[in-house]
């Protein structure tokens, strides 16, 4: 694809087809641009969430906070703790909530990010288990600690493999309640491969693949974004590294 420029004459042209610099179609050539030039610049890995790393686009943490104030789950399950940025977002939100719990599943929690996460205020409303995501043990414990009654959320965010990723939704989908969500993080690597830091393999090997092979398996769940309560966005489209990563239980 050869893109051209013009802000004198507000045009992008896309091998050869002019478009108004201001419409949507441009708007959409630039953001997946962006996004993927951020891959390659490590973007996301510019920003922190109470003190900790978080390793997230500000507008995917924007989105994930607008379904977890709708959903108001008792208890989020996010497979990948990394530096706990997250973890303790989540936590975050739901001490502003006034309720709910946060499950973390790492195979390796390096002792000082478990440190940093003991040691912080958010703390209290966090379990951390180590050990691989879908092996039968940690799972058990995930489940034991699911009280009756509990609404819960699904956040896929360790190995993003696409046979990794069918076995945590294997693992996991039925936890999740009807009417909520499971988000699988980082399709993101469909776009982005080849480039650098993206091997070309990642075309395949990949969530979204996971994800839609998932949906042919299950009609109690759909693609669906959760919905946004406020948009005056004329129709603009997301800059995201989960473009097909929402999902939602259907209600019973």
């Amino acid at each position: 694809m050869k893109i051209s420029i013009d802000t004198d004459a507000s045009s992008l042209i896309i091998d050869g087809a002019a478009h108004d610099l201001h419409s949507r179609e441009a708007f959409a050539v630039i953001a997946d641009l962006w996004v993927k030039t951020g891959w390659v610049r490590k973007y996301s890995y510019g920003f922190s969430w109470l003190g900790r790393p978080i390793i997230q686009l500000p507008d995917d943490m924007l989105r994930i906070q607008e379904a977890i104030w709708q959903v108001q789950p008792d208890l989020i399950i996010e497979t990948g703790i990394a530096h706990g940025g997250s973890l303790i977002f989540y936590a975050s939100l739901m001490e502003m909530i006034g309720k709910g719990r946060v499950i973390g599943l790492d195979i390796d929690i390096r002792a000082h990010n478990r440190a940093a996460i003991e040691a912080h205020a958010m703390v209290k409303r966090i379990t951390m288990i180590e050990g691989s995501s879908v092996a039968a043990d940690v799972v058990a414990q995930v489940k034991a600690l699911i009280r009756p009654g509990d609404v819960v959320m699904l956040i896929l965010d360790s190995n993003h493999s696409r046979d990794h990723v069918a076995a945590e939704l294997a693992a996991y989908a039925d936890l999740v309640t009807p009417g909520s969500y499971i988000l699988s993080q980082d399709g993101v690597m469909q776009m982005v491969a080849g480039s650098p830091r993206a091997p070309a393999e990642w075309a395949d090997d990949n969530p979204i693949t996971a994800v839609r092979a998932f949906l042919a398996a299950r009609p109690d769940f759909e693609l669906a974004k959760p919905p946004r309560p406020f948009d005056e966005t004329l129709d603009t489209p997301d800059c995201s590294h989960h473009p097909v990563g929402w999902l939602r239980r259907k209600p019973a």
